[in-house]
């Protein structure tokens, strides 16, 4: 009853992950190639995370007590991706940033003039 769920599951984070792989070779510089490595594997280990825990959840339903806890550690897993992943792309595009790696199309860098306006300031800890 849940196996179609789970296939479904399955087969968009196989989607999601495999135009991620595509757009990592694809695209032509580094902030691009970060979009959709982050983006598309995010949402691709999503699925992947949803079709762990519904498998768990499943075997646990029909009385393998071994698999519920199975289902809890995904949903765990799963929020500590969602933190991590987006503040990882963000530290490499800043460090991008900083070592002057600019987008292969960049018109203005806004960023650079923000900074060197003064409205933003660097917070050292």
């Amino acid at each position: 009853m849940i196996e179609p769920l789970i296939i479904a599951c399955v087969v968009i984070s196989l989607i999601f992950n495999t135009l991620g792989v595509i757009g990592l070779h694809r695209f032509p510089d580094v902030y691009s190639r970060l979009h959709a490595a982050t983006k598309c594997t995010t949402f691709g280990s999503i699925f992947a995370t949803i079709a762990v825990a519904l498998y768990g959840f499943g075997q646990w339903y029909y009385g393998s007590d071994a698999f519920g806890n199975m289902s809890f550690h995904a949903i765990f897993a799963l929020f500590a991706l969602l933190l991590t992943n987006p503040t990882g792309a963000h530290a490499i595009a800043r460090a991008a940033h900083k070592s002057g790696i600019l987008p292969k199309a960049a018109v203005i860098d806004q960023l650079e003039e923000d900074e060197n306006s003064g409205l933003l300031r660097e917070v050292r800890v």
